[in-house]
């Protein structure tokens, strides 16, 4: 290591008055060794100036020390070195994962910026999807809802088994002693139930095929023929009729069916039900609406010489299907086609407004049967209608409880020679009976026997006074043919 010694006096070599020469008072230089330390008095190395000698500052003669201290500083400095530039390089590092850290997050704050921005656009398509996705639940709910009312291919299936009547009848009234009669119609509906050999058989309401001069039914065709009654009850308010087979055509038979029976004690309340018949005589027509009630107790009621006359109370469906007239013998419906009930407008009268009701099947079906096996009655002719040869009154309901009697005809006369007479029929006697069908009035007395021609024998139940009370007694009688006297 170099040594660098500095005068301690100087002259610049020129003197002037302002010049000042300037000596050190003493002859000390400073001298820097080579370790690092100086040397002299009191640490130093003092030199002596010579002046004009050779003041070049000499060399310090090495040694061994001081290699070895080059050495150490050397690679201290290398170490010094190499730690600062891995610091350095460590920091640049740093520095880098800082920014790289820091560019990540600004351009993640900035793709979650788009994805809120993205989000916040597509949620109005979200929403408007899933709103078009609930409208299409609705309307999804609504076409079921539509399916289930709509009732096309039920009535297509179930219509050819479904019939028009029309009547006509004679009625009759009395005015001051003088009977007088007019002719009348009226129409209401029926269901095809079964075949026979000969007969194409129909159920209907007792009402509507009551009392015929002239009774006829329309198919689904169009087409008509004329109908006998076959059987009634008349508390039930059922009637079986029956159509000749050779008065049906090939084409019409083609196109009618019988109709399918049904389980009325099944039913629930609210379900769907449809109503088909021949409302106002208009020609057939279709309802709906559901049961509203279940074993409706009802008094069904009739109209007998001006007097009101409760009968058996019978439970029936309600229904808010409408029911008008001309409704009544048509067929109440479920949703498969099968009849649950046969319909009636006479039921609940003028009283009652949006509720309708019908036999339920499952009580009517018992007496269909019955009413079925019955032998067809045709009316006849009147010259050879048969007269039983009585005169009588109705025993009313008032009555009945008033006296404790049978309710019936009450045999206010009997002709001499007659058959009532020659069977041992007597005034007082009551009728409630013929060929085991009730009659309750002499309209249905003078119904039954305008299929009965003379000579033919029928069965009557009577109900006879006695000591114990009235005794039935049953007595057949052979009719005649007297014209005025019954």
């Amino acid at each position: 290591m170099y040594e660098n010694n500095y005068p301690n006096n100087y002259n610049d070599g020129t003197q002037n008055g302002n010049d000042t020469n300037y000596r050190q008072q003493s002859n000390d230089t400073y001298h820097y060794g080579s370790g690092g330390s100086f040397s002299g008095a009191d640490g130093f190395h003092r030199e002596e100036y010579r002046p004009g000698g050779n003041n070049k500052p000499g060399r310090e003669k090495k040694s061994g020390n001081g290699v070895g201290k080059k050495v150490a500083v050397g690679v201290l400095c290398g170490l010094s070195f190499g730690i600062f530039a891995g610091l350095g390089f460590q920091a640049v590092d740093t520095a880098t994962d800082f920014l790289k850290d820091k560019a990540g997050i600004e351009q993640s704050r900035e793709e979650d910026n788009v994805s809120q921005v993205e989000q916040t656009q597509a949620q109005p398509q979200e929403d408007n999807t899933a709103k078009a996705e609930s409208s299409n639940k609705i309307d999804e709910t609504q076409m079921v809802q539509t399916s289930v009312t709509d009732v096309t291919q039920v009535v297509k299936e179930v219509m050819p088994s479904v019939v028009s009547v029309n009547k006509k009848y004679i009625e009759k009234m009395s005015f001051w002693g003088q009977e007088y009669s007019q002719e009348g119609s009226g129409s209401g509906s029926g269901i095809i139930v079964g075949q026979n050999d000969t007969e194409l058989l129909l159920v209907s309401n007792y009402h509507v095929v009551e009392s015929p001069e002239e009774l006829t039914v329309q198919f689904v065709d169009g087409t008509q023929a004329q109908a006998q009654i076959k059987g009634m009850d008349a508390d039930k308010d059922l009637a079986v009729i029956a159509v000749q087979l050779s008065d049906i055509s090939g084409d019409t038979m083609e196109q009618i069916s019988i109709a399918r029976m049904g389980n009325s004690d099944a039913l629930s309340l609210g379900e769907s039900v449809i109503a088909i018949g021949n409302a106002l005589g208009y020609g057939q027509s279709v309802t709906t609406g559901v049961v509203s009630a279940l074993d409706r107790p009802i008094a069904a009621s009739t109209v007998q010489t001006n007097v009101q006359e409760d009968t058996e109370i019978n439970t029936f469906i309600q229904t808010n299907a409408a029911i008008n007239p001309g409704n009544s013998g048509g067929a109440l419906l479920n949703m498969r086609g099968e009849v649950i009930g046969i319909t009636s407008n006479k039921i609940g009268g003028n009283a009652v407004e949006g509720m309708g009701y019908a036999i339920p099947i499952s009580d009517a079906e018992p007496i269909i049967e019955k009413l079925m096996t019955r032998e067809t009655r045709l009316k006849v002719d009147e010259e050879k209608k048969g007269y039983l040869g009585i005169t009588g009154l109705d025993v009313a309901s008032e009555y009945s409880q008033l006296y404790d009697a049978p309710r019936g005809v009450y045999v206010s006369s009997v002709t001499e020679g007659s058959g009532a007479d020659e069977a041992g029929l007597v005034r007082g006697d009551i009728i409630t009976a013929i060929d085991d069908e009730e009659i309750t009035s002499m309209t249905e007395l003078r119904d039954y026997l305008d299929y009965c021609e003379a000579g033919s024998t029928v069965t009557l139940t009577i109900m006879q006074g006695s000591p114990l009370g009235y005794q039935s007694k049953q007595v057949e009688v052979t009719l005649g043919l007297q014209n005025n006297v019954q």
